[in-house]
């Protein structure tokens, strides 16, 4: 059954929607835990590192934690795959890092890449929202196995520049960010939760539902479900 919805601008999640978990979790998570400890004692003076290792000291309540205890903490939130924003902060600057160096290169469905060519060419504006942080998506769209995407992007949005993704208010944020009224947004993810507070906000929400992933078997409630992005039509609206 193919969906069909008319919207100006399509926003995608990432893992579980538009690429495998299993690569972020196998490929992703082990070059981040293994350089944590050299990017803490290497580039504390970063802003973007200090601010997110401010966050890591307030988060555990621990304002005096040192690069050890730290590196303890964002380990254990890597092992019960907590969103937490400084987590996603610094696993971005160390992703980035490894594609620009050719040793990381992303992964995408098959159906994806040529589903967002043909979305853009049409007019659509696209969008990113994950709970990665805005360095790494950036990062994973440049390098992908197809080469640079971030030509068919229009923005990037992650925990901290719009909010938590379970949350109707950060959908409300980015439809303000863009300049688009809710019920012109078209939100793809994986995960009930989500879909539920992008529908709470005012947009249009398809759950994305492959086989193998995390979210599977629990489905997507009562939000329209697509097997790929090739279910899905969704053309430009005229006003």
């Amino acid at each position: 059954m193919t969906l069909r919805h008319t919207v100006d601008a399509v926003v995608l999640d990432i893992e579980g929607t538009t690429s495998a978990t299993g690569f972020v979790v196998d490929v992703l998570y082990p070059y981040a835990r293994s350089r944590f400890a050299a990017l803490l004692s290497e580039r504390s003076g970063d802003p973007e590192v200090a601010r997110a290792v401010a966050q890591v000291r307030e988060a555990i309540g621990e304002p005096g934690a040192d690069a050890v205890r730290v590196e303890k903490a964002l380990n254990a939130w890597l092992d019960e795959d907590r969103k937490a924003t400084p987590l996603k902060t610094l696993q971005g600057v160390i992703w980035a890092e490894g594609f620009a160096r050719g040793d990381l290169v992303s992964h995408f469905y098959d159906d994806v890449v040529p589903q967002l060519r043909t979305w853009h060419s049409s007019g659509l504006r696209l969008y990113v929202y994950s709970s990665g942080s805005v360095a790494a998506q950036r990062a994973w769209f440049t390098n992908s196995p197809e080469g640079d995407l971030t030509s068919l992007l229009s923005g990037f949005h992650d925990t901290e520049n719009a909010g938590p993704k379970q949350e109707a208010e950060s959908y409300r944020r980015i439809s303000g960010s863009t300049g688009i009224e809710p019920a012109k947004l078209l939100f793809l993810s994986d995960r009930p939760g989500e879909l539920d507070a992008a529908r709470a906000a005012g947009w249009h929400a398809v759950g994305i539902r492959r086989p193998g992933e995390p979210y599977f078997e629990l489905g997507v409630g009562d939000h329209a479900a697509a097997g790929t992005f090739d279910e899905i039509t969704v053309s430009r609206s005229t006003s």
